[in-house]
């Protein structure tokens, strides 16, 4: 009997970037705050710093070198993190609203505050 094929990933518009400070809501991960590494829009994973961490063993090649045991991060649904406001310091919803200037903001839901921009 042939193997059921996957269903493809439908992706969502995530709008948290590299760099930004989330926090982990749910899984054992759960109240861990990190920066955003990555971003994989196609599987609608985000790559948290010291988050979701994970071992790989590798054998030795002369782009690593020594093998042996290398603990990395693994991505993580995007679901699963929020936001972290830089004024107030929660975690925290966030609405997409047009500057003075014409160009797209995150506005904080709880503090009214510019996000970035």
């Amino acid at each position: 009997m042939p193997k059921a094929k996957k269903k493809p990933i439908e992706p969502v518009t995530i709008r948290l970037k590299k760099n930004d400070l989330v926090e982990v809501l749910s899984g054992k991960e759960k109240g861990k705050t990190g920066k955003i590494l990555r971003v994989i829009r196609d599987k609608n994973q985000v790559l948290v710093e010291k988050v979701n961490m994970i071992k790989r063993h590798t054998r030795p090649s002369p782009t690593t070198g020594q093998g042996g045991i290398v603990e990395k991060e693994a991505p993580m649904h995007v679901s699963k993190v929020m936001l972290i406001c830089p004024k107030c310091a929660t975690a925290t919803r966030f609405r997409l609203t047009e500057t003075a200037e014409g160009k797209k903001a995150r506005v904080c839901m709880k503090c009214k505050e510019l996000i970035d921009g």
